[in-house]
């Protein structure tokens, strides 16, 4: 990613809202009737999640869980850390994670290792974005808005060392 070039679109906010939509849609026939724990991964997803809970049409509460596997940059350094945990306990409680993006899924595989020990009733994901191209480790996502090409994406809460969160698509720099 040049420090110069511009980011260009690659979703667009309304390509976004309607996927939105869309996943609550099939959140709310699969939750219909319970009372789901969603956890958001901080920071990328808290967009997202907040575009996707206003969606949703039944009770439901919410945490926030937070890792840490970058190094300053757009290089993963494979090691997780939990920078911060939930603060509430969650077995026996139906829980749907939310986040902003799979790459190498290493980071989710630490997170569902760290919830199961929890034992909650049943676990599942949903992520806007996929990068299946860059998998370390296999995945189910549950329910999935987008997949994407292998390019350092930014906007929509997803970052690049703290930047362009607040861009309201999702960008790339460079070529497809």
């Amino acid at each position: 990613m040049s420090p110069q070039s511009e980011p260009q679109v690659l979703l667009t906010r309304q390509e976004i809202a309607a996927t939105v939509n869309r996943l609550a849609t099939e959140i709310m026939k699969d939750y219909h009737g319970k009372n789901p724990l969603l956890i958001g991964i901080l920071k990328g997803s808290f967009i997202f999640m907040a575009d996707l809970v206003r969606s949703l049409d039944f009770p439901l509460t919410m945490e926030f869980i937070a890792f840490s596997s970058y190094r300053r940059g757009t290089q993963s350094s494979e090691k997780i850390q939990v920078v911060q945990d939930l603060r509430s306990p969650i077995n026996g409680r139906d829980v749907l994670v939310i986040e902003d993006i799979v790459d190498t899924g290493l980071t989710y595989d630490f997170l569902l290792q760290h919830l199961r020990k929890k034992e909650p009733a049943s676990l599942k994901l949903c992520a806007l974005t996929d990068k299946p191209s860059r998998r370390k480790v296999p995945v189910v996502i549950d329910y999935l808005g987008f997949t994407v090409p292998n390019k350092f994406i930014v906007g929509y809460g997803l970052d690049c060392d703290e930047k362009f969160r607040h861009l309201p698509d999702i960008c790339f720099f460079g070529d497809i």
